[in-house]
């Protein structure tokens, strides 16, 4: 029993016909779902330590900007960056400061992220 394209249900056939990435804008750089789940994560621990209070998420040509704020009239004090221009040199996941500091940079996001994800200390 084959389907005719009356028989067919409509919302497949606008599944086919629009690419993947069709919600993507073109040239924009951004973040996964992997890594914006991993980035909320984080920011939602230090929410609740009281550390930060406020972020802004920034999609570039060129990079992605994940910035955290103590104070929402402040500067970023942490931004978390992707440039994958940098996936094949340095890495294109990077820690920066308030002050302009590369605190970390590498491949991983994971381990990019440990350099300001304290974690519980048993002494």
């Amino acid at each position: 029993m084959s389907l005719t394209s009356e028989d067919a249900d409509p919302s497949e056939q606008r599944a086919v016909a629009r690419p993947a990435a069709a919600n993507a804008q073109p040239g924009r750089v951004t973040f996964n779902r992997l890594e914006l789940h991993r980035i909320l994560n984080l920011y939602g621990r230090m929410v609740a330590d009281g550390e930060w209070r406020d972020y802004a998420i920034d999609f570039l040509k060129d990079r992605a900007v994940f910035s955290v704020y103590r104070r929402a009239s402040e500067v970023p004090i942490y931004r978390i960056e992707k440039d994958p221009r940098l996936a094949r040199k340095q890495g294109m996941y990077s820690v920066i400061s308030a002050t302009g500091l590369i605190l970390r940079r590498g491949h991983e996001l994971e381990r990019v992220l440990l350099v300001i994800d304290r974690k519980l200390a048993v002494v």
